[in-house]
């Protein structure tokens, strides 16, 4: 692929050669097809296009200096969209399958995947939305999985360089009871007004609080949040924010380091006590926060005044990269290697 500027790709769509699908019909899941069409051809009544009955996942595959290519906690990804399907009634998709999609979506599209030490990887984005007629409000009968993948660069075009982020009180991410800790698209639709004006005001996204109280810190719109103070990684306990796998792997690391962990409520004037803070996914792996501006009251917290990073923070991104791209040892069994 010597046509893709691979150390200057967005977070955006590109077409790849094949795409994988496997529909649910009559009680069973089918078999996995290959396909080269980027449409899908949708009953109008699917209740995917009118209640909402859809979940998606987000994984990359990365290329290391072995030339060999990783997977990054795939198993994870796939209990995750096990629990999504789960939470809004779907067709649950069997562990192996998922694996086995995702894994022949990348052998598919192999000259995609961005060289070692480009700075890209190669993104993975599984799709379960319900595919079945249905006008009455109760789950359809038939569901349609789909694994599709392009290259892509940082998520934030800032790169592992401090971001600013904003809290208002104007806008939810998810109900306390609602739909946050599942991935499901209408959390991303209920996030775009707010995310558009945090952007038209120069920031990278919302911080956002809990929608019950509005005194608890939830997440970062796309990502997980975290604050790093008296060598101990903190992040917020809550039924409403997703569970991140890239988090749930920065605890371990920091385990690991020697830092203590703590997922736990975390109150919004703990903010002023951050040595370090960050937002953590998939997309962005760590995108460090420099500083959060309180839009409502004011309030400034400064992470940042060089514009670098922490010290643990930018230790926790490196190694949790290293193992990611084969540089470091895999002492956690997190890496698939796709032959």
């Amino acid at each position: 692929m010597s046509n893709i500027d691979w150390q200057n790709l967005s977070f955006s769509y590109m077409k790849t050669d094949y795409n994988v699908r496997c529909w649910y019909r009559n009680g069973k899941w089918g078999e996995l097809e290959i396909s080269s069409d980027e449409h899908i051809n949708v009953h109008m009544a699917a209740t995917g296009l009118h209640y909402g009955q859809e979940a998606f996942e987000g994984l990359k595959a990365f290329m290391g200096k072995d030339g060999k290519v990783r997977l990054f906690r795939v198993e994870e990804n796939a209990r995750r969209m096990y629990s999504s399907a789960e939470g809004i009634m779907m067709a649950k998709i069997p562990e192996q399958l998922f694996i086995d999609a995702v894994i022949k979506a990348v052998k598919l599209n192999m000259r995609f995947v961005p060289p070692y030490e480009s700075g890209a990887a190669l993104y993975i984005r599984p799709l379960l939305f319900g595919a079945g007629p249905k006008i009455g409000v109760s789950p359809t009968d038939e569901y349609l999985f789909v694994v599709f993948v392009m290259p892509v660069g940082p998520y934030f075009k800032e790169g592992f360089k401090p971001t600013n982020m904003m809290i208002s009180r104007q806008f939810d991410r998810a109900a306390p009871l609602g739909t946050g800790k599942y991935k499901v698209g209408g959390n991303y639709a209920a996030s775009l007004k707010a995310g558009e004006l945090a952007h038209s005001k120069g920031y990278a996204a919302v911080l956002y609080l809990d929608s019950k109280e509005k005194k608890y810190i939830d997440e970062c719109g796309p990502a997980n949040f975290f604050g790093i103070k008296n060598n101990t990684y903190i992040t917020p306990d809550s039924d409403s924010i997703l569970p991140s796998i890239t988090n749930k792997s920065l605890i371990q690391l920091a385990k690991d380091m020697g830092l203590k962990t703590e997922r736990r409520k975390v109150p919004l004037e703990e903010l002023e006590t951050f040595e370090e803070a960050g937002a953590c996914g998939t997309a962005a792996v760590i995108s460090p926060i420099g500083r959060i501006d309180d839009i409502d009251t004011g309030k400034t917290y400064i992470y940042s005044k060089d514009g670098k990073p922490g010290q643990l923070s930018e230790k926790l991104y490196n190694k949790l990269r290293a193992i990611q791209y084969g540089d470091e040892p895999d002492p956690y069994g997190w890496i698939t290697i796709v032959e």
